[in-house]
Formats: structure tokens, sequence, C-alpha cells
């Protein structure tokens, strides 16, 4: 909870300080579009601007954020994730499913647009004759004129819908207006459980947010920037040995900072151990950031001192549960809370391990289980670990493939090696997305091959780099499987070389 300025009509409020319980940040982001300005998000570099779609469907839909690419622009956001840039499918695709959308986050490219326009320039003016000139409007009788004038004045009617706000008492307690808070936002799903949890936090723990904000800042510093929430599960596993918030209303100050500091060191195990021993070094390349908590807490009751096996049995652990999606399936909490419970009672790496086991069978990778997968699943994660392990390059800079490169021509993307635009007459999305059809390279290159057939640009490329930036990646390069239909035939055969390198990666870890 923040200070907030309200606008106060009622003259018993008039010049008195009020403190906003809940909505800050819709009100904040609304506050700002309607005064004709971008709005600020944190972990953005530049803010964010909003277009509005004139020719939107009669139905609305929610703002959209689209990913575009940028040659020259330094200045682009870092989320730590691997992007698909699209610069392979067709701009008559795109435009088609970006028209269907209602509000997007801006892009250079749709700002072009003249039926996209700035909804911060809409709030800045009452007139309609910029944005209807801009569209190509030059008379009354066009049958657009009364359509988009009228959704011009729909949009800005947003200024005189009445917000309700409920201001409590003055004679209520912190303890009380927190209680107030928490009921509120249990009816339904407007808040998440860490949410909830966190205000009981600091209704007890004074200056509480500060602190937790600060070391979720630090973690960032070195490439974990996590969710706040994630930090709170772990305070709460170290406070009572189990993840859910549940009794988060019985702990006491007292318990409740003892337990933040060694959160915080065991967190801090957590980040180093993934770092430098499994090699993980952003959240782009896990799975679920739960095992960070299973990792922190084993590394707390062991006090920090494990053995050469335990090491090695636990680096193993991170990579099986990783790839495999350990708390990305079933109850995510059930499944942290068994984890817990068997560091708790001082069991072993090999009893995390044989979790494992009744959960999946098989702990290796059969090359079937990455049919179907694509750019969301675990397994690609680990693929691209996997792939940087092995040296994988940039077929044209032959810059080592990372997540941090800087320039926006170097970011790290993945390329659909048979384009999405030369597949789309004959497959689905969902079979163009195949994990087996995806490699990691740069921006500039992805574009320099844009919607090339794989035959086309394939063997040229071989001329010029040679044969092995294809093999650390497990991509074939035999000549009958660059053909288009032979598409079926090449997946099989890398999710055979995939699945390989996968279990000798893994298995390495022993």
């Amino acid at each position: 909870m923040q200070d907030f300025a309200v606008s106060q009509n009622s003259t018993s409020y008039r010049d008195t300080r009020l403190l906003l319980l809940d909505g800050q940040q819709r009100l904040t982001s609304l506050s700002a579009v309607i005064r004709g300005e971008p709005v600020s998000v944190r972990g953005r570099l530049r803010p964010i601007d909003l277009l509005f779609n004139l020719e939107h469907p009669d139905q609305l839909t929610v703002v959209t954020e689209v990913q575009e690419n940028a040659d020259d622009d330094e200045d682009v956001d870092d989320d730590g994730e691997l992007i698909d840039d699209e610069a392979d499918s067709s701009e008559d695709e795109l435009l088609k499913r970006f028209n269907k959308m209602t509000f997007v986050v801006a892009t250079k490219k749709l700002e072009q647009l003249p039926h996209w326009i700035k909804v911060s320039e809409v709030f800045k003016t009452d007139k309609d004759a910029p944005f209807l000139k801009r569209a190509g409007i030059n008379d009354f009788n066009d049958p657009r004129y009364e359509k988009y004038s009228q959704r011009l004045a729909r949009l800005r009617g947003i200024r005189k819908y009445i917000y309700r706000m409920d201001v409590l008492e003055r004679t209520l307690s912190y303890d009380e207006v927190t209680e107030i808070f928490v009921r509120v936002n249990s009816l339904g799903a407007k808040l998440r459980s860490s949410d909830l949890a966190l205000a009981q936090i600091t209704a007890k723990w004074r200056h509480s947010l500060q602190i937790f904000l600060d070391f979720q800042t630090a973690c960032a510093k070195t490439g974990f920037d996590l969710d706040l929430g994630l930090h709170l599960k772990n305070l709460i596993a170290f406070a009572t040995g189990q993840s859910r918030f549940l009794t988060v209303g019985n702990l006491t100050v007292d318990v409740l900072q003892k337990s933040w500091k060694e959160a915080c060191d065991g967190m801090h195990f957590a980040l180093n151990f993934l770092r430098n021993n499994v090699g993980i070094d952003s959240p782009a390349l896990l799975s679920s950031p739960f095992s960070l908590v299973v990792l922190a807490y084993f590394g707390h009751r062991r006090n920090y001192v494990l053995s050469g096996e335990d090491a090695r049995q636990l680096r193993y652990w991170a990579l099986v549960a990783n790839v495999k999606g350990r708390f990305s399936r079933g109850s995510s909490e059930t499944i942290l809370d068994q984890d817990l419970a068997i560091v708790r009672q001082g069991g072993s790496v090999s009893e995390l391990i044989d979790r494992l086991r009744l959960q999946f069978g098989r702990l290796d990778i059969a090359a079937e289980e990455l049919e179907g997968r694509n750019q969301r699943s675990a397994l690609f994660k680990t693929m691209f670990l996997v792939f940087r392990a092995a040296g994988a390059k940039d077929w044209r800079s032959h810059l080592a493939i990372a997540l941090d490169h800087s320039g926006a021509q170097h970011r790290l993307q993945f390329h659909h090696i048979f384009p999405k635009a030369v597949l789309k007459n004959s497959l689905t999305s969902r079979e163009a997305d195949d994990i087996a059809n995806l490699a990691f390279i740069g921006s500039k290159t992805n574009r320099s091959i844009s919607d090339k057939a794989l035959i086309l640009y394939m063997p040229p490329l071989i001329e010029q780099i040679g044969e092995k930036p294809f093999e650390t990646q497990c991509i074939p390069i035999n000549a009958y499987l660059l053909d288009l239909g032979s598409y079926k035939a090449f997946l099989q055969e890398r999710r055979r070389r995939i699945a390989a390198v996968l279990n000798s990666f893994i298995d390495g870890a022993r």
C-alpha cells in the first residue's frame, strides 16, 4: 500500500491525506493514459504506449503486446525470454491477426498504419479531425466517418466512468484494514495468494515491503529477476517447512524476520548453485522457479555443507526436474510441498530423485517426448542449454548463442528451420512450431533468411560456414531431408539427435 493522489469532490475529505488500499496499479496506468502520457512499467526500459484500432471488431478484445524487430534501436526491453520475432511469417498473416484486436502495445510498424492511433493522443484533444484525416476520411459521406467518430467518442467516454471509492473509518486499526483488504480480494481471482499474504505480512512487519523489494532488485542484478511472490513463497517455506500461504496469519514478526534472513541466504545459495553448478543463468531457462525454493531449503538444512556426491546428485535432480517440468504438471504447490517435506525430514537427494521417478517413470528423454512440443516446453529451454554448452554459434556473426547479447541485431531469437510461411499451405501452425523445427540464431541472421525455403538457403550456408554450426544444434543436413516433402522425416531425425544430446548432457551430471 502506497500513497496515491485521489481527486475528491466531497468536502468532508478535501485536503485530507488518504492511502489507496487497492487498485493503485490500475488507477496509475489509467490516469497516465487519460492525461495523454505513456504508461511506465517496472522492468521495461521504455514506457508503454497503447494503440487503438479504429477498425476493431464489434466485440472488444484485450490489450495484447506485439513483439517487433528493431535493426538500429538499442533501447529494447530484455525480458530474458527466448523470443520468436515471427520474421518468417508473412506480413499479411500478421496483419490479419492484429486487425482482430482492439488495443495493442504500440510498435513502430503498427504506428504507421492509418487506422491504428495512439490512445494517449486521443485523450490530448477532443477533436476527431486529425485521426479521421489520417485514416483517409475527407468528407462526411465516407461510410467510415460515423463509425470512427462513435468509436473515438466511446474511447474518450472512459473519462466519464464513475469509479467507486469506499473510505474506511480512521478508527480501524492497521490489522483490521488489512483483514478487509484480504477478505475483499479473496472473492474471485482478483489477487494472487502471494499478494494477500504480502498484505498480511506487511501489516505485522512494518516497512518490510521495501526490504523485500530491495532483495528482489539485488537478485535481478545477478540475472534472476524473479516475481516477488516467489521470494515470499521461499520465506514461508523457511518459516513453516511448506509452501502454502494459509498459515501466514499465525506467524509472529520475530519468526518472519528470522526466516527472511535465512530465506535470503538460501536463495543466494540456490542462485549460485543453479548458475555455476547447473549452468542455468536466467529464469528464462527454468520450467518453474519453484526448483529454486527446493535448492534454497536443501542448502539451508545442510548448513550449506554438501559432499561432492551430494552436489553431483543435486545437479542431476535440478536438470531432470527442469527438463521434465516437475512443477509444471498437476498441483505445483502440492508437488513442491512433497519435496520440501523430504528435505525437512532430512531426506537425501536420492529421495528427491525417486520422487521424479514416481512422477515420470523413466528419467531419460525419449525422442517421442519432443513430438508436438513447442517453444514453451521445458524441453526447449534445456535444448538451448545443451546447444550452448556444445558451442553453438550464430550462422553469420559466429557469436556464441546467449540470452544477454547487447544490440538488437545480435539479440537471440529462435528460427523456424523450415519457415512458417513455406509450411502454412500444407501444415498447421502447431506442426510448424514443433520443437524439432526450431534453432537459435541472432536477429539479423533470422531476418536475412526470412521465408526462404530450407533447400534454397541451407546449401549456400553450408558452403560458407561448414557443417559444424548445424551439427552443434542437431540439424540434419542430408540433402534428401531439406525438401519440403521431407519435413516430417526431417523432424523425426532431428528429434532422435536432440534426445541423444539431452540424455548425454543430463547423464553427465552424475
